[in-house]
């Protein structure tokens, strides 16, 4: 093939939007922006920081146990726990584990030794944002002996402060002679022990039971140990100690009192009451009463129990039957540590408005189809104020029409008219229409009134391109390449081709919102040319 002479360089191409229909529609709606505040990041923390075994027997097997809890203000997840030193390791941790704010889990840390002397390790659990957190772990292993424990360790969970817990503890002589117990100690907040009158001697395979007693007095979590000495040794039998101070249920009313102003004689007036457990163990309603004219609840079912942190929320209604000042309460009984919270109501009641309500009637113009388009209208109120409870909408394209901007019921008073929204979707081109009625307080309830649009077809563009003629003979047609720009003209793909006695071409192909690239080659006998200069065509969004 013979290439082009050097003003097939300069080959123009003119590029104009034939057809471009403009974006049509009318929002004068204004978004609303809400900053939100960014929570404080998951954080992890282990209660106690470090586990301490004490003395172990050499092949026995000690637990104790640790809190993991979340006290950010996210969620974290525990994607991986190592764990390092001999005789160390760790039971009821299934990962990943997720732990939501304010959740814990309790797992167990178990030295098992097998063979005397001091050991020490780490336990480091990773989440899942790479941070991680280390426990120290240490326990003494020493010679097995004759006296045993069983068991070998006490968890005590969660035990309420002012409360106490025991658990049964068992010494028991597994050797040949006797062996004398001299003394006990207890180390941790809030343990004991009784029913061990010491010295005491235990012949071979004899055993004596008492009990280890957990009375917490401050919340969190409290370790220890019972160290029992035997006469002639160095060493004591040290058993692990852990539980967990809680404090009582108590439930808490949010809001403490309700007030329902100027509701109308015959209507009804609803607010939300939310009750909560701010304590450490669960709690359980038995009752919900409410005394007073006019008020009642719903939305709550006795019994119910709510766990530590969680909340229920339920509906307390005031529906006056004449006009006049009401008082009257909630009465939520519980096993909580007051078992009786009390929610003061107060409402007042008004005889029937004689107001009247006028709705101004809302067109939203031309909207294109797919999209919505807003418009603002109003409330207003004649005569006296009026309270108004709702609205609905009927008539020709109802589900093409939505209200908003109002908190049912509203208030409309005679020196200050109330706005809504309309929007309106069309679904189809052409006139659309509907009817809004407002129920309310008003004489002439339901007012309503007409709210109309029309639904326009989405523009259609097309790029009508043309270039001058090849002055090479020989050329038997013209072929038409378009590539999509971003920062720059991307891969070209053919998109038509014309007779040499023709140079022009439309691209009615195309996406609104993009920019393209075209550019065209001559074909003569012997092959085709390169591409002329580019030109781009801006395709504008609707």
């Amino acid at each position: 093939m013979s290439y082009l002479p050097t003003r097939w360089n300069a080959l123009a191409v003119v590029l104009a939007l034939a057809t471009m229909v403009g974006c049509q529609g009318v929002s004068t709606g204004k978004s609303n922006v809400q900053s939100t505040q960014n929570p404080l990041p998951g954080t992890l923390n282990a209660a106690p920081g470090s586990v301490t075994f004490g003395n172990v027997q050499v092949l026995t097997t000690q637990s104790q146990s640790n809190t993991l809890s979340n006290t950010g203000g996210t969620s974290l997840t525990i994607t991986k726990a190592d764990v390092s030193g001999t005789g160390f390791s760790i039971a009821d941790l299934t990962l990943p584990l997720t732990l939501s704010p304010g959740v814990s889990k309790v797992i167990s840390v178990v030295f098992a030794p097998q063979s005397p002397g001091s050991a020490s390790g780490t336990l480091v659990l990773t989440n899942s944002d790479s941070s991680t957190l280390s426990v120290p772990l240490s326990g003494t292993a020493v010679a097995a002996g004759n006296l045993t424990a069983n068991p070998t360790s006490s968890s005590f969970g969660s035990v309420q402060i002012g409360t106490q817990q025991s658990q049964t503890e068992t010494l028991k002589n597994t050797g040949g002679e006797s062996l004398t117990i001299s003394q006990a100690t207890v180390s941790g907040a809030g343990y004991s022990y009784s029913g061990l009158t010491l010295p005491l001697t235990l012949a071979s395979n004899q055993s004596t039971t008492f009990g280890v007693v957990f009375a917490p007095t401050a919340a969190g979590a409290s370790s220890g140990k019972l160290s029992i000495t035997t006469s002639g040794s160095s060493t004591s039998l040290d058993i692990a100690l852990s539980g967990t101070g809680v404090t009582p249920a108590t439930l808490t009313a949010t809001p403490a009192s309700l007030t329902f102003s100027n509701v109308t004689v015959g209507q009804n007036q609803s607010q939300t009451e939310t009750v909560k457990n701010t304590g450490g163990v669960s709690a359980t309603i038995s009752q919900a009463t409410v005394a007073g004219t006019g008020f009642s609840v719903s939305g709550i079912s006795t019994p119910l129990t709510l766990a530590p942190g969680q909340s229920a929320s339920f509906s307390v209604t005031f529906t006056p039957q004449s006009a006049g000042n009401f008082t009257g309460s909630v009465a939520i009984a519980s096993n909580a540590s007051n078992p009786t919270l009390s929610v003061t109501l107060s409402g007042s009641a008004i005889t029937q408005s004689q107001g009247t309500l006028s709705v101004s009637p809302v067109s939203a113009g031309s909207v294109v189809v797919g999209t919505s388009g807003t418009q603002t209208g109003t409330l207003t109120a004649t005569g006296a104020s009026v309270s108004v409870t709702s609205v609905s909408l009927s008539g020709t394209n109802p589900s093409e029409f939505s209200i908003s901007g109002l908190s049912f019921p509203v208030t409309v008073t005679t020196s200050q008219p109330v706005p809504f929204t309309v929007t309106f979707t069309p679904g189809a081109t052409g006139t659309a229409s509907a009817s809004a009625s407002f129920a309310s307080t008003a004489s002439n309830s339901p007012s309503a009134a007409a709210l109309a649009g029309t639904g326009t077809a989405a523009p259609v563009h097309t790029v009508s391109l043309s270039w001058t003629a090849s002055t090479t003979s020989g050329v038997t047609s013209y072929n038409v390449y378009r590539a999509v720009f971003g920062t720059s003209c991307g891969s070209y793909s053919s998109v038509g081709s014309t007779p040499s006695s023709t140079t022009a071409y439309s691209d009615s192909v195309v996406a609104d919102g993009t920019t393209y690239c075209y550019a065209t080659t001559a074909v003569d006998p012997s092959g085709e040319s390169a591409y002329s200069n580019i030109s781009k065509a801006v395709i504008p969004a609707p």
